[in-house]
C-alpha cells in the first residue's frame, strides 16, 4: 500500500488539490469582476467542479502511467474514455439540478481544449527530453 501511495496516489491528491484550488479561485475572481458576490450556481456547482477536476487528474495519471510509447496513440486511448466519463458525470448531474442547455457542449469544449493543451505540452517536453538525451548533455 505504501508503494501505491508513493507512486501515484500522493501525486494525484496533490495535483487535484492544486488544480481545484486554482480553478475555484479563478472562478471566484471572474464572478467578482462581473459584480457577483455569491456563486449563482451554489454548492452543487462546487461539487461538480471537483468531479470534473478528478476526471482530469485521472486522465493525467493514466496518460503518464499507461505503457504506450507513442504519445499520440496514448492521448487518444486516454481521451476517449475520460471524455465519456465527463459526459456521464454531466448526465448524472441532471438528476441533482437542471443542466444548462449548453452543458454538454461546454464540457466538450473545455475538457477537449485543456486535454489538447496538456497533450501538446507533454509532446514538447518529450521532444526536448529526447533531444537532450541524444546530444548527451
Amino acid at each position: 500500500m505504501k508503494k501505491i501511495w508513493n507512486n501515484w496516489l500522493k501525486e494525484s491528491i496533490y495535483i487535484f488539490s492544486i488544480t481545484y484550488t486554482l480553478v475555484t479561485i479563478l472562478n471566484s475572481v471572474l464572478y467578482l469582476v462581473q459584480g457577483y458576490r455569491d456563486d449563482p450556481s451554489g454548492n452543487w456547482h462546487e461539487l461538480t467542479r471537483a468531479g470534473i477536476v478528478l476526471i482530469g487528474v485521472t486522465a493525467y495519471e493514466l496518460a503518464t502511467k499507461i505503457p504506450i510509447k507513442n504519445l499520440s496513440i496514448r492521448s487518444v486511448v486516454v481521451y476517449i474514455p475520460t471524455m465519456g466519463l465527463a459526459f456521464g458525470f454531466i448526465w448524472l448531474n441532471q438528476f441533482i439540478e437542471p443542466l444548462a442547455k449548453s452543458a454538454y457542449r461546454d464540457i466538450f469544449i473545455n475538457y477537449t481544449s485543456l486535454f489538447v493543451m496538456v497533450s501538446i505540452a507533454a509532446i514538447i517536453k518529450n521532444n526536448i527530453k529526447q533531444r537532450y538525451t541524444k546530444t548527451g548533455n
